[in-house]
């Protein structure tokens, strides 16, 4: 039998590291967001963000910044890509710079909303 290489015993623990950042790197690619003062749940094409109210609340979706403007009763204004929309529980998507953009919920303390790459 054979003695095993230095060399050949590293290849396995360099395909697991390479294993590992590539899994991580992913990762940050799928998620494609960052937010602050909301929480953020991404998909290949979709995001759900939740934004708190009373705060500047603001993410990045898709390399588009979504901020929370204002909302009273059951409107909320948005603006995404420095578009203002005016959004209301149930209608149909807003579309802006390649995004649809829906308000699923509001309520005293959060506003979620999901934007979604057009045919996301």
């Amino acid at each position: 039998m054979r003695p095993v290489s230095p060399t050949a015993r590293r290849a396995p623990a360099r395909r697991i590291v390479g294993l590992l950042a590539g899994l991580a790197l992913g990762a940050a690619l799928l998620a494609g967001c960052s937010s602050e003062g909301a929480s953020t749940n991404c998909g290949l094409d979709a995001c759900t963000v939740t934004f708190d109210r009373g705060v500047d609340a603001r993410a990045s979706i898709f390399g588009v910044e979504a901020r929370l403007v204002d909302a009273q009763d059951d409107v909320v204004t948005i603006e995404v890509g420095g578009e203002q929309l005016s959004l209301t529980v149930g209608q149909q998507a807003a579309e802006v710079g390649g995004l649809a953009v829906t308000l699923d919920s509001v309520t005293e303390s959060e506003v979620q909303v999901r934007i979604a790459r057009n045919g996301g």
